[in-house]
């Protein structure tokens, strides 16, 4: 592991993984001030995932320990000293101490390195792992009525964060993965999910194809409705 530094936390109801994509608006008046000077400093800030408290205007709020560096790609000023922010997953981190909560919360943070994998687990991993997450795409897009652009990098551990941010799981189970030192634990379990959702979002198609009859008795012109719904929110970079 790397050495100890200081890092400005910005905690959040969602899991930042490394080469994921976050799109803020800030508009709270301490993290405006954070913003400002991770800009004048050129330095990125820190996301953790909130283990007990609010987003907004909570100063007691509690993080989960370990989180994901925020690097700052582009920023839009708006009125009142609000930004719209575009920003990076960069490096994970351990926080070892809470320094400050006021004006926002500090920390000394240690930055975590990927812990080696077996090469040969990890290729059967991936292997298997490709076939399951392309077939959980299709019918998610399918499901939803709303097409991905997801793609899984060549890289075992991108590809690892990659899978880990379009899984449609609960914050909790993705701040476990988040939390795994390696490629080859965090593909195994993401294996593991994918293995136990396939069935039932094959079942939820099943089930809405039989409610997707054509409306055979509706005036001239009707037909179809189509109910979607934006299950990715966030877009995975590769960059």
């Amino acid at each position: 592991m790397a050495g100890s530094t200081r890092l400005r936390m910005f905690p959040l109801n969602t899991v930042l993984f490394p080469g994921a994509a976050l799109n803020l608006h800030i508009f709270e008046p301490r993290y405006r001030q954070m913003i400002a000077e991770c800009l004048e400093a050129k330095e990125a800030f820190g996301v953790v995932l909130i283990r007990e408290g609010d987003e907004a205007g909570d100063p007691d709020v509690q993080p989960h320990s370990i989180g994901t560096t925020a690097e700052i790609a582009d920023v839009t000023p708006l009125p009142s000293g609000r930004y719209y922010l575009s920003s990076t997953g960069g490096r994970r981190f351990r926080i070892n101490e809470v320094v400050s909560r006021e004006p926002y919360l500090l920390c000394d943070v240690e930055f975590l390195e990927e812990e080696p994998s077996d090469p040969a687990a990890v290729g059967r991993l991936t292997a298997e792992i490709v076939s399951e997450f392309r077939e959980y795409l299709s019918l998610i897009v399918e499901f939803s009525g709303s097409p991905t652009d997801v793609t899984i990098p060549e890289d075992p551990v991108r590809a690892s964060f990659a899978i880990g941010e379009a899984l449609q799981i609960a914050d909790a189970l993705k701040q476990q993965l988040l939390e795994l030192a390696s490629a080859e634990a965090r593909l195994d379990a993401e294996l593991g999910f994918l293995r136990r959702l396939l069935p039932q979002l094959r079942a939820l198609m099943e089930r809405k194809k039989e409610r997707e009859t054509p409306e055979a008795s509706a005036a001239p012109g009707g037909g179809f409705r189509s109910h979607q719904e934006k299950f990715f929110g966030k877009h995975f970079s590769n960059n």
